[in-house]
């Protein structure tokens, strides 16, 4: 039953496609079978009137040029005017007396009218009357009658026109069948042909109803050719892919933030619960409750707030615009500068222009400057904030050739930096991060061991490596010579990822 509704849009669409050729098909046919119908006609229409009009010439110039009478136009077998009109043509003659009288009778016979009769009694031969349809029994007829002058008489001359449109009736009788013939090919063809191009968008629209209803975005997307069908599915097939990632995405953001947020949340029930008893502890105690409650709820608002950004960066619609790099990086050691009250240092060398999103470059060059704010907590120098655009070389922190350098990407010279990127590090001198630690730091919830006891959530340079991602590039950390770290990432100077 489900697979009705399918069936009736499929066919609609091939009924569609099929009655639209067909409807072509027989526009275009019964045009041309119109315009070669009338043609044919008139053609063969003028010929038989030419002929008609050429043997009225012939009979008016017999009668001017010879005198003849109406004795002369008698049937003879040697042969006379008679039938030399005969055999111009497929002409019947009748020859008329004075007053019109009927001396020679066709065959058939003749109406003779008054208007005849009139020009029987004509002084002035080859005075000419016609009469351009005459019905006699079942044929029609033109006559002209044709004066002998001098009252002689008048020579009658007819041809049957009835055959010729009887034939044309039957030429317009075969056109309408070859027409319908046509057509009904056409509709055929069209159906056939509406059924094979159709053929791969009945199985894409199965695919995608599939999806509609079970919701599962792994079924296989059927691919094949070059043409525009095939783009179409091989564009569906890599939104499933783009579909199915951001779900698990979003699964394990759930999964972890759950995990992460039971900590907090348990710490809270528990120093809650103590509170119906707060009077019976003592002022240092209570004290120590109230500051744990305070700590926890910070981490959790914390936690909370970049669990937000976390989603937020990985649907965002912040449109992409070009931007200076260097000028946003300005603009965070500056709000950094008044929250922490330490010295931040920003050096840019090079074009920094990159297509990216504002907000998302700012939330990931906060982070990476809060980081280092709170893990450079023993060192009273600047952190130093370094954008480098393509080409411009590499700063005095990178490392090459150290072991945790590799976590920079595989697009880096021998100098540390990606080709045809620009490039954010955030340098300091706190404790450093362990070459174990290195290449975990940017995964989601992961705090090494010795940054557990600071506050934080784990989900800072997590948000880091989206951003990077987003834009085209890559987050990467390693030792900074002489004690501390040197982390930051990459943006690709086109635009930025549609997510």
């Amino acid at each position: 039953m489900r697979l009705r509704p399918r069936l009736r849009r499929v066919s609609s669409l091939r009924a569609t496609f099929t009655l639209s050729f067909a409807a072509v098909a027989a526009a275009v046919t019964v045009l041309v079978g119109v315009l070669s119908y009338s043609a044919a006609a008139r053609l063969v229409r003028v010929d038989q009137q030419t002929v008609f009009a050429g043997v009225v010439r012939d009979v008016q110039q017999q009668v001017r040029e010879r005198e003849l009478g109406p004795d002369d136009y008698a049937p003879s077998d040697q042969g006379g005017p008679r039938e030399e009109l005969m055999d111009s043509g497929r002409t019947d003659v009748q020859v008329l007396g004075p007053r019109g009288k009927l001396v020679d009778k066709g065959s058939p016979a003749l109406p003779v009218r008054a208007s005849d009769r009139g020009t029987a009694d004509e002084a002035l031969a080859g005075r000419t009357v016609q009469h351009d349809t005459v019905a006699l029994g079942d044929g029609r007829y033109r006559v002209a009658t044709v004066a002998l002058g001098h009252g002689r008489g008048a020579i009658q001359v007819a041809q049957e026109f009835s055959d010729t449109e009887d034939l044309l009736r039957e030429l317009q009788q075969r056109t309408v069948l070859l027409e319908a013939a046509v057509v009904v090919s056409a509709g055929l063809f069209g159906w056939w042909l509406a059924r094979r191009m159709t053929r791969r968008l009945v199985r894409l629209a199965g695919a995608a109803e599939d999806v509609a209803r079970t919701g599962r975005l792994s079924i296989q997307v059927p691919v094949t050719g070059r043409d525009e069908v095939g783009r179409l599915g091989r564009s569906f097939d890599r939104m499933l892919v783009r579909l199915a990632q951001s779900e698990e995405d979003q699964r394990r953001l759930v999964q972890d933030a759950g995990h992460e947020l039971r900590t907090p949340l348990t710490s809270l029930r528990t120093n809650i619960s103590l509170l119906r008893r707060i009077d019976e502890f003592p002022a240092s105690v209570r004290e120590e409750l109230v500051a744990d409650l305070a700590q926890e709820a910070r981490e959790l608002t914390d936690l909370v707030n970049e669990l937000v950004d976390l989603a937020a960066g990985q649907s965002s619609t912040e449109p992409v615009e070009r931007v200076e790099l260097a000028d946003i990086v300005e603009d965070v050691a500056a709000v950094a500068r008044r929250r922490t009250g330490r010295e931040v240092v920003v050096l840019a060398h090079g074009d920094t222009t990159v297509a990216g999103r504002v907000g998302s470059l700012q939330r990931a060059v906060s982070n990476l400057v809060e980081n280092a704010a709170k893990f450079d907590r023993g060192w009273t120098g600047a952190i130093e904030v370094v954008v480098t655009g393509p080409g411009a070389g590499a700063s005095g922190g990178v490392q090459p050739g150290t072991e945790a350098e590799g976590t920079a990407g595989g697009d880096s010279d021998s100098d540390g930096h990606s080709n045809g990127a620009v490039r954010v590090e955030v340098l300091d001198r706190g404790p450093g991060i362990a070459d174990t630690d290195l290449i975990r730091v940017f995964d989601r919830f992961y705090r090494a061991p010795a940054a557990r006891s600071l506050p934080g959530s784990g989900l800072g340079l997590s948000i880091v490596r989206e951003v990077a991602t987003a834009h085209g590039g890559e987050p990467f950390a390693f030792r900074r010579e002489g004690g501390g770290t040197v982390i930051g990432f990459t943006v690709g100077t086109g635009a930025a990822e549609d997510r």
